[in-house]
């Protein structure tokens, strides 16, 4: 298609839905043109794939199999443990030969760890189990289609990895009214998405139709770019006879973030707080729609994803379709790696990834990027200055925040200030500290500030439990201590206790005291005749004197 053609197009959609005005933003370079000179590349099989039983936000799945099994390709190896969790399948098919902790990366908890997970070694034949595919979706009813959802093992695959049968249930139950589809893909580095679009924009947006039916939202919208012409045009044609609807917004960062992105497409804003199924409203990302198509379609699980390859240290950047649990070394010799010239590695995009220093770390659900950056993309951070009070922070943040106020209460561990000025609103973006002058590294004044926070209300919490325990041991002591107190004796009549008064004669009392002295005298004489008759009969007895 022409240039002009593309451009028609374009208005065309813009007029049909026009995007709300959203605040702060930046526009950083984007360093995406490289990845999508080639086409999507397949994966050859490596000699080891590393499987995390945990590649989402939520409990580990638990290990269905032994070390020394064999599996095959789409079997299920690792099932949900919960409904936050998610099951993990076989990439293909070999032997499992280990079960045992192996370092991972995390974008979810922001860093890096040891984690148990499966290790399989291919042997090469690729066999596959069957799989059982629905080309007609609308033939499962929304229940079915939450079942297949779980059953493939999807999450986000937008990096955030929350499990989509569990956020499915949840808009369910908050009878959302709006899917958005996030396609926007803000971030400087990250292609994954928009050369998925480029070539399976079909597939993408049937995708979203399926979880449009599993969510029963009267509304379908996809957000996307307008620095993204290709990936509209080839949506504009996917979309022609299809419910799901177009809107382009304009290209800054970081407007693919939830929040900004749902202002952008309605107009709204999700109260503090509060989450977009408050307010009748879920986002998927275009990658979980995709995985959508391949489970309900195709009837396959998750066990790949694109995965955008880039970083001047490589020789040829581009995005593959990955095959979960390849580590990223594999990935690198693929791309061919200039190692005197890696600075650094980062999954994920440049201002949101984490740095890794392994790079056996396995591809997850959640890797959408991974950066092989040099020393001309990061250089060396220069030396922190004093804020000068050049608010260019606030107008960056999207969130409407003040980053000066939050720095100082930062500074001063004024916790309370912090939580009225809205630190947990903070999506830490990083568009204060790229936009500020004096080189201040403020989102790293705010996540620690945010771990101080959350590490004393647990500990608070903690402490009220404890009390509550104390408490309640005590009341149970006291209240058997009243028990005890307050049993009644048993009922006995009052003669039998205490004599009445007027029942007392002096009379009586002598003749019984009488009688009394009387026997104790008659015993006494007694034992003095006895005690005489036996000394004269047997002369002195042993023990008694004379």
């Amino acid at each position: 298609m022409s240039i002009a053609n593309k451009f028609t197009a374009l208005s065309a959609w813009r007029h049909k839905l026009r995007a709300h005005a959203t605040p702060g933003g930046i526009r950083p370079k984007a360093y995406k043109k490289t990845s999508l000179r080639s086409r999507i590349m397949p994966t050859p099989i490596p000699g080891l794939l590393i499987l995390p039983l945990g590649q989402h936000q939520g409990t580990a799945a638990e290990a269905l199999v032994s070390v020394g099994d064999r599996v095959l390709k789409y079997q299920t190896i690792a099932a949900a443990a919960q409904s936050n969790s998610v099951a993990v399948h076989a990439p293909t098919s070999g032997t499992i030969v280990a079960i045992e902790n192996s370092p991972v990366a995390r974008l979810a908890n922001n860093l890096n760890e040891s984690q148990l997970c499966i290790h399989l070694e291919p042997d090469g034949k690729d066999s596959a189990t069957e799989l059982y595919p629905e080309s007609d979706y609308h033939l499962l009813d929304h229940s079915q289609l939450l079942q297949r959802i779980a059953d493939a093992g999807i999450c986000g695959m937008g990096g955030a990895g929350f499990p989509t049968r569990d956020k499915l249930q949840l808009s369910i139950d908050h009878k959302i009214d709006l899917l958005i589809i996030n396609a926007v893909e803000c971030e400087p580095y990250i292609t994954a998405d928009e050369a998925l679009i480029r070539e399976r924009a079909e597939a993408v947006v049937q995708g979203a139709e399926i979880l449009l039916a599993a969510t029963r939202a009267s509304r379908c919208v996809i957000g996307i770019e307008d620095s993204k012409t290709d990936a509209i045009t080839k949506l504009v044609a996917a979309l022609k006879n299809s419910s799901v609807e177009l809107m382009v917004i304009g290209t800054k960062y970081p407007a693919g973030g939830e929040k900004q992105l749902i202002q952008a497409v309605t107009g709204k804003e999700v109260p503090s707080g509060l989450h977009p199924a408050d307010i009748g409203i879920l986002l998927q990302n275009a990658g979980t729609a995709y995985a959508a198509y391949n489970a309900i379609i195709l009837g396959q699980p998750c066990i790949s994803r694109i995965t955008t390859l880039t970083g001047l240290a490589l020789q040829t950047p581009k995005n593959f379709e990955t095959l979960l649990g390849i580590p990223i070394s594999f990935l690198f010799e693929l791309c061919g790696i200039n190692e005197s010239a890696r600075l650094k590695t980062i999954i994920g995009g440049s201002m949101m990834g984490i740095e890794v220093s392994n790079t056996a770390v396995p591809v997850t659900k959640t890797t959408n990027c991974v950066i092989a950056g040099c020393a001309e993309e990061f250089p060396s951070p220069t030396d922190e200055h004093a804020c000068i009070r050049c608010g260019f922070c606030a107008t960056a943040c999207p969130a409407s925040l003040l980053p000066q106020q939050l720095l100082s209460y930062s500074k001063s561990s004024d916790h309370q200030q912090l939580q009225d000025h809205g630190l947990f609103d903070c999506i830490e973006c990083g568009a204060c500290a790229y936009v500020c002058p004096s080189k201040i590294p403020l989102v790293q004044y705010y996540r620690a500030s945010k771990s101080k926070i959350k590490a004393r209300q647990a500990s608070h919490a903690q402490s009220a439990r404890w009390q509550n325990r104390f408490q309640f041991h005590q009341f149970r002591i006291k209240k058997t201590a009243d028990d005890t107190s307050n049993k009644k004796p048993r009922d006995t009549p009052a003669a039998d206790i205490k004599p009445k008064l007027e029942d007392f004669s002096r009379d009586e009392a002598r003749r019984k005291i009488a009688d009394a002295v009387a026997r104790v005298q008659t015993r006494k004489s007694k034992l003095i005749a006895s005690t005489k008759n036996a000394n004269s009969n047997n002369g002195n007895m042993p023990g008694v004197e004379e």
